[in-house]
């Protein structure tokens, strides 16, 4: 963590948080370079070099995610089958591909939020000094 200096001073050409989380675009410089798979994060920006690693991103935003979304679709499955009435296989049909792509792709965009508000705030390890 101590390899890159601190974040610069605020820039008017460097990307917001929904900029960078809609995006995926890195928080030093810009580029579209932070994800090296469909939610891998890339080891180094492509375009400055940014330590990526450094960052605990985690998987804190998934369970997150899962509840507000599964509240969601619950709540748009009841209002179907109020509605329509469909057979129990037309639930699975629409929620379980519905819910997939929603969490996946919300992912992506919060990973990259949070990325960008640890890098813009200098976010550290908590370390407790005598």
């Amino acid at each position: 963590m101590s390899d890159d200096p601190a974040p610069p001073p605020r820039r008017d050409d460097a990307p917001s948080i929904v900029q960078a989380g809609l995006k995926g675009l890195c928080p030093r410089c810009g580029a579209a370079s932070l994800y090296a798979g469909l939610l891998r994060f890339r080891d180094r920006c492509a375009a400055c070099g940014l330590d990526l690693t450094r960052f605990n991103v985690g998987d804190g935003p998934a369970a997150f995610l899962t509840l507000i979304l599964g509240a969601l679709v619950v709540g748009l499955a009841i209002w179907l089958q109020v509605k329509v009435a469909p057979p129990w296989w037309v639930h699975g049909l629409i929620w379980v591909p519905f819910m997939t792509v929603a969490t996946i792709a919300s992912l992506r965009v919060a990973k990259a939020m949070l990325l960008w508000a640890e890098y813009r705030n200098a976010a550290r390890e908590g370390r407790i000094e005598p």
